[in-house]
């Protein structure tokens, strides 16, 4: 047989997740000249790309343009896409073993991290992440609700979901209908009496992990006015030590934004969005069972033995009133079946991408990128490089001949044994009828598209 990566015996790759770090892996792999690689991506999910199509905010449609570039690897005809297929429930990693010689994971940081305060199981107290799922119509999310009812609301942690979930309940109906926000929550949100938000960070304003972006958004919101408590806007001592020796000009921007916010005036908006430094949620607390409000201890800042800053926690306490919290604190992988995971961290064990052991021994043929491997962090062309630096690992092992002993059979057979599993995957091909249909109402009513928001019905669309 023709030696693995020659025409007549091309390198075979799953690939475990349709998101960025999966297709940053296929568009690595189709830039290597003298390769000949067939690369088969499988979702859980009929429809494909992940965070871009379900985690990023509808009101940053510019964000979502890597879906084109994503479309091109697609339409390689090298590339196959087998969606509605799970990991572990319709193929094993010894179905993968005995189909590839690689096989990669790239499924992501999907679930939050807890706050672990008392009282975080009350009604009214969410993860922001299901939130986010549930305005963008992830499937699984769909059939969630959240008590709009309130009139404050809380949001813990200033990344750039905490930004979105802010950003979200801050804008008007009329903002967002233009948008592809699934019509649910969209419906829902016209109906909200939320008037005060709070955004809570227990850093200052130089550790916010927002962008200038990000914060500049906030303060040009059409019904909402955006405040900052002076106090709480004026640098601590340890961070103005640590900007004199780590200039950076994008915390520079962000510290300007907060200064200015916290010396304008407040107009007469229909809502009010407070952003807090400095501060933590210690316990949550609630009458009959649902959120009443937020206990709150004021952090002060220091310089840590690494030469961060961080925060503890002084004797101050105070007490927020509020119906509805939003948790940003985090995020973190789930296990695979038969995939060695670092349970502290949220991640796969690996060394620059090749999956290891519990004890550092690499398993051959089995690699990760994206947030599963590194940890959540990043923006989403970090995983480019992270894609690039496992991909060349899996290069060097093919080199090296060290690969999965696959029972390497034709493309027919694989599909034959892939439906043979499930019988309602979706190729590909179904996925851009599905995109077409949802593009298409959107085009009818003004809007980028409008989503299909479960899979049985994506799936009966494609039945006709």
């Amino acid at each position: 047989m023709a030696e693995v990566g020659a025409e007549a015996n091309p390198l075979r790759v799953a690939i475990i997740g349709s998101g960025p770090a999966g297709f940053y892996t296929v568009s690595n792999f189709f830039k290597q000249k003298g390769l000949s690689v067939e690369l088969d991506m499988y979702d859980r999910l009929p429809s494909p790309f992940g965070l871009v199509r379900a985690g990023v905010a509808p009101d940053h449609q510019k964000d979502k343009s890597v879906i084109r570039s994503y479309g091109k690897s697609a339409e390689n005809p090298n590339f196959h896409f087998f969606g509605n297929v799970e990991y572990g429930t319709h193929i094993t990693l010894e179905d993968l073993r005995e189909h590839y010689h690689q096989v990669i994971f790239t499924t992501g940081a999907p679930v939050d991290r807890n706050l672990r305060v008392p009282g975080e199981d009350l009604i009214g107290s969410h993860s922001a992440t299901e939130f986010v799922a549930w305005y963008n119509g992830h499937p699984d999310f769909a059939d969630l609700t959240f008590d709009l009812s309130q009139e404050s609301v809380a949001i813990v942690g200033m990344g750039n979901v905490a930004m979105d979930v802010a950003r979200i309940l801050s804008k008007t109906p009329e903002e967002l209908e233009k948008t592809d926000i699934a019509d649910y929550a969209l419906d829902a949100l016209r109906e909200s009496k939320i008037k005060n938000l709070y955004l809570l960070g227990r850093r200052g304003p130089a550790q916010a992990a927002f962008t200038p972006a990000e914060i500049r958004e906030l303060g040009e919101l059409n019904a909402t006015e955006v405040t900052v408590r002076e106090d709480e806007a004026r640098l601590d001592s340890a961070s103005i030590k640590y900007i004199e020796n780590n200039p950076d000009k994008n915390v520079q921007k962000n510290i300007d934004y907060i200064t200015q916010y916290a010396g304008r005036e407040i107009k007469d908006k229909k809502k009010l969005l407070t952003i807090r430094f400095l501060v933590s949620p210690i316990e949550l607390i609630g009458q009959g069972g649902k959120l009443h409000s937020v206990k709150l201890v004021k952090n002060e800042a220091y310089i840590s033995d690494d030469g961060s800053v961080r925060a503890r926690p002084t004797e101050r306490i105070e007490e927020l009133p509020v119906g509805l919290l939003f948790r940003s604190v985090g995020y973190r992988g789930l296990p695979l079946p038969g995939i060695p995971f670092h349970e502290d961290w949220g991640t796969i064990d690996n060394l620059q991408g090749r999956v290891c052991s519990h004890f550092g021994d690499v398993l051959q043929g089995l690699y990760t990128a994206g947030w599963i491997k590194r940890g959540p962090t990043g923006v989403i062309g970090t995983n480019k490089t992270c894609a690039q630096e496992t991909v060349g690992c899996m290069l060097e092992d093919l080199r090296a001949g060290q690969l999965l002993s696959s029972k390497v059979s034709g493309r027919d057979d694989l599909i034959e044994f892939i439906r043979s599993r499930q019988p309602r995957m979706v190729t590909y091909e179904d996925w851009k009828k599905i995109d077409y249909a949802e593009v298409s109402k959107g085009a009818a009513e003004n809007r980028p598209r409008v989503k299909f928001t479960s899979v049985d019905e994506m799936l009966s669309f494609l039945k006709g």
